[in-house]
């Protein structure tokens, strides 16, 4: 009886999301000799948090100057419109304006404007005045416009970077969950289990990457990666306008944030596909893969009540976590964040949309890791926290992926 061979690699990545395959496609460019695998579990490309978010392609406003987060958002937004021009996927620089309602608001956002100045992003301060003659429809006492943020639709660009892969010579492997990992000195073995095969097989590389998002601390723990950080979800969910408002706004309307916390709060955005949404709030999830109205995983609840994490991160933000809940139960006091820049805006206006859901790292004293986040054995490299604006970096992030790889690799031969 014959064996069957178990496949090698030098290289896999593991995750279909847009950093995955970003990554993917820049390591066949880099490597063009070594054979490459991109690994997914479900049948397409970006169908988690690449498909679920706002398409929207980040300035880096809020970001620490300095951080990963600034210079990779930076970067990568100029690398994501040039890449969208080569190879005629639209997109809309239609910029953006962040708007203030009150003195505490006004403040925080003077506070933006100096960061953008740190950051060498181009802004333009609106009095109330010229902010109505912008946006005859958003109220605020004062605004400021953001010229470079655009709008796209991520899940193209992912298609068309397995494309690009292929073309190169990378490998596919879809409908592939990968159940195991183990590593030795010179490999690790990757247990797959496909929905389409009765058995599971075993394919071996001797590197890995992994940029497998809500799954990130679980990759880690599978080759006994020791971390001090959990992926807790959390549900952004979002409205459509009825399309009789697709043209109520004529850039990207956001609140100001609270620093503290790491969601920009519910904003009107206009997609590429000329509608408008609104959302996300941001509720906590009690499944890391849960985009419907209700949604229960008794392993990922459990394995979050058992994180110290969580109840410290429940404790810190127990007043801002009701005040999303009843939001997401109850229509009308999400309107109610709307009407504060928009009072347009009525009940019956908010059409269901599909939620996201973030994959947040979160450390066992309960912070929130706001920057980026990597780890790594002796043959693997893991993204461990990904947040937004991660879609808008992942062309940088797979750079930087690369480069870190490429130490790895020296030094293992």
């Amino acid at each position: 009886m014959n064996q069957i061979e178990t496949p090698i690699y030098d290289i896999c990545i593991l995750g279909g999301g847009i950093v995955g395959l970003s990554t993917a496609w820049q390591l066949q460019q880099a490597y063009p000799d070594k054979k490459i695998a991109l690994i997914e579990k479900e049948a397409e490309f970006g169908l988690h948090q690449t498909g679920h978010n706002s398409g929207v392609i980040h300035a880096g406003v809020y970001y620490q100057p300095g951080s990963l987060k600034a210079k990779f958002c930076k970067e990568g937004a100029a690398l994501t419109k040039t890449f969208c021009r080569k190879h005629h996927i639209d997109f809309d620089e239609c910029g953006k304006l962040l708007v203030a309602n009150n003195q505490t608001e006004l403040t925080r956002l003077k506070a933006l404007e100096t960061r953008c100045q740190e950051n060498k992003i181009n802004t333009q301060w609106l009095d109330e005045a010229a902010l109505f003659e912008q946006e005859p429809n958003v109220k605020g006492l004062a605004a400021i416009l953001v010229k470079e943020t655009g709008i796209v639709n991520y899940q193209k660009i992912c298609d068309k970077l397995a494309d690009l892969f292929r073309q190169l010579g990378g490998e596919l492997l879809t409908s592939s969950e990968v159940v195991r990992l183990n590593e030795s000195e010179t490999e690790i073995c990757i247990g797959i289990k496909h929905r389409s095969k009765a058995k599971d097989e075993n394919i071996k590389s001797r590197f890995l990457i992994a940029c497998t998002g809500l799954m990130a601390d679980r990759t880690t723990k599978m080759l006994g990666i020791k971390t001090d950080f959990q992926i807790i979800p959390f549900r952004g969910e979002y409205y459509r306008l009825n399309k009789k408002h697709n043209g109520i706004v004529n850039h990207l309307i956001y609140p100001v944030p609270d620093p503290d916390l790491p969601f920009l709060g519910v904003h009107l955005t206009r997609m590429i596909d000329g509608s408008v949404t609104v959302g996300p709030n941001a509720v906590q999830g009690w499944k890391r893969e849960g985009y419907g109205k209700i949604n229960f995983s008794l392993k990922d609840t459990g394995q979050m009540l058992c994180f110290a994490g969580f109840w410290r991160l429940l404790s810190q933000h127990f007043v801002t976590g009701l005040k999303e809940t009843r939001n997401s139960w109850f229509k009308s006091g999400y309107l109610q964040e709307v009407h504060k820049y928009c009072d347009h805006i009525k009940l019956q206006d908010l059409d269901a949309y599909p939620a996201g859901i973030r994959a947040q790292a979160v450390m066992r004293d309960g912070s929130l890791v706001h920057d980026f986040l990597f780890a790594q054995s002796k043959r693997s490299l893991h993204v461990c926290n990904a947040p937004s604006p991660a879609a808008t970096s992942a062309f940088p992030i797979g750079k930087y992926i690369i480069e870190k790889l490429d130490e790895i690799m020296t030094e293992r031969e």
